[in-house]
């Protein structure tokens, strides 16, 4: 739980939201759900993206419950008019099933590990002269 004092910079980093918003920024908020990543900023600061933390993601097959949970992440970031990115997708069953709950973006290790620059160029072409 974030103390009184921390409560106190949220008006700074709102303002300052706001100017990188200005230049043309995009803004994404990262492992929704989460920490500091609330329902009680979301409506505050200027966001683009909600990134659905990857501990949601992970638990999809467990329960249709947690399934519930990121369509609902999903639907809200949609009516405020953001995109979504789906964090820690690891099977071709996440990716299904955050296509039919209408996720626009994802990321994990089903796409790839993580890469240095040179390898994730390599990737990258790879990829999109296959297409």
């Amino acid at each position: 739980m974030p103390s009184k004092s921390n409560f106190g910079h949220v008006d700074e980093a709102i303002a300052l939201l706001e100017r990188l918003k200005a230049l043309g920024i995009k803004l994404s908020m990262d492992d929704f759900g989460t920490g500091y990543s609330s329902l009680s900023y979301l409506h505050r600061f200027p966001i683009d993206t909600l990134k659905v933390d990857q501990s949601f993601v992970r638990r999809m097959d467990d329960s249709q419950q947690n399934t519930e949970i990121v369509k609902t992440i999903i639907m809200l970031g949609h009516n405020l008019n953001m995109d979504i990115v789906a964090e820690g997708i690891e099977t071709e069953g996440n990716v299904q099933t955050l296509k039919n709950l209408n996720c626009e973006y994802g990321q994990g290790y089903f796409f790839s590990k993580p890469l240095p620059v040179t390898a994730l160029e390599d990737l990258l072409n790879r990829t999109l002269y296959q297409s």
